[in-house]
């Protein structure tokens, strides 16, 4: 698993469209297996035969060259969270239920096995790329029909454990950076616009995650009565407009209230670059004031895809990967802040 503390994921590079504001866009199908009962209905035995099956079928399917396989009983507690900051699987993912995942080498396209579906498909790029991962998942889903029989009923479409999937089974999801409408106290008519237009507002890792350092993953939650492209065009446009006012609502930070602007973002940047403990929650904040400062030009040295990754590598499981061992909070806190240290130290050098 270390391969992946020294791989720079895809969505993290920071150069996708419209990604001073977009981190990623994440495309994911959930789809069981005819003649199985739903995941959390089968025994133990059949759990580890529908894993087996599945992992052959994927294989038999060719979609990826060479791909890593984990049962989640075989990793540690900290392997599993270090595969939840990555976004590769969920916190549902658990050990007591033969659950694994399949991860491709890029870490583009990852299978969970035995959540609360059989099989939880997943595509995910950097910036607004929503087409581009459903192009892509697209054709996985049809070569992985032709090798495993999904359940699927003629009226309803795909049947799933959680009845807000039946349908496509899609879950279409775009995270963003939105520092500028929280700074203006904008987010929360956004949000609750947002529900009453049928969407999810959840934080940086899914459900029940708190949307900490202006971080705001936006999905669908309907998937029944409309294609998959109706539910991907419709998500799109609703994100473009929250991008336009995103924009302005920097711009209208830049001309009212540059002063106050800056010297935030510079007092970041001197806490990063100085501070000997920090926790994570402080550590996102600041890195989130830091990027703002990056996409405004105001420090243009800086490449947006090395705060991107330090808001990942600084999370506490990849701290204690990085150390080859579990740390105490103060030592992950005096960690933490070495890394940041370092990186952005590392960036002006190279600059």
């Amino acid at each position: 698993m270390e391969r992946f503390l020294s791989n720079i994921a895809p969505w993290l590079s920071g150069d996708g469209p419209e990604a001073e504001i977009v981190f990623s866009s994440r495309i994911r199908l959930a789809r069981n297996i005819r003649s199985y009962n739903f995941s959390r209905r089968l025994s133990r035995r059949q759990r580890g035969e529908l894993f087996d099956r599945i992992v052959a079928g994927v294989r038999r399917a060719g979609i990826f060259s060479d791909p890593l396989v984990y049962k989640m009983e075989d990793l540690s507690e900290l392997d599993r969270r270090f595969l939840q900051e990555r976004r590769l699987i969920s916190r549902e993912l658990s050990p007591e239920g033969q659950g694994g995942v399949m991860i491709g080498g890029d870490e583009v396209v990852s299978l969970m096995i035995n959540e609360e579906d059989h099989l939880r498909v997943q595509v995910i790029r950097s910036g607004l790329s929503l087409e581009e991962c459903w192009d892509e998942i697209e054709r996985i889903d049809r070569r992985l029909e032709r090798e495993l029989p999904f359940e699927c009923a003629a009226d309803l479409g795909y049947l799933t454990a959680c009845p807000s999937n039946v349908g496509t089974g899609m879950r279409a999801s775009v995270m963003m950076h939105l520092p500028a409408l929280v700074l203006r106290r904008q987010i929360g008519k956004i949000i609750q616009a947002l529900g009453k237009l049928g969407l999810a507002v959840r934080g940086l890792y899914g459900e029940g995650s708190p949307a900490s350092g202006n971080i705001f993953q936006i999905s669908n939650q309907a998937t029944l009565g409309k294609s998959e492209r109706e539910i991907i065009g419709d998500l799109d446009r609703i994100i473009r407009k929250i991008i336009d006012h995103e924009r302005a609502g920097r711009r209208e930070l830049l001309d009212g209230q540059l002063l106050k602007l800056e010297d935030r973002i510079f007092r970041a940047q001197g806490i990063l670059g100085s501070a000997r403990l920090i926790s994570s929650e402080e550590a996102i904040s600041l890195l989130s004031l830091l990027r703002m400062g990056v996409d405004l030009g105001i420090f243009a040295e800086i490449p947006r895809r090395t705060v991107n990754q330090i808001f990942i590598q600084s999370q506490p499981a990849h701290l204690q990967k990085l150390a080859g061992s579990e740390l105490t909070p103060e030592k992950r806190d005096a960690l933490r802040a070495r890394l940041i240290r370092e990186r952005l130290v590392k960036t002006k050098k190279e600059d």
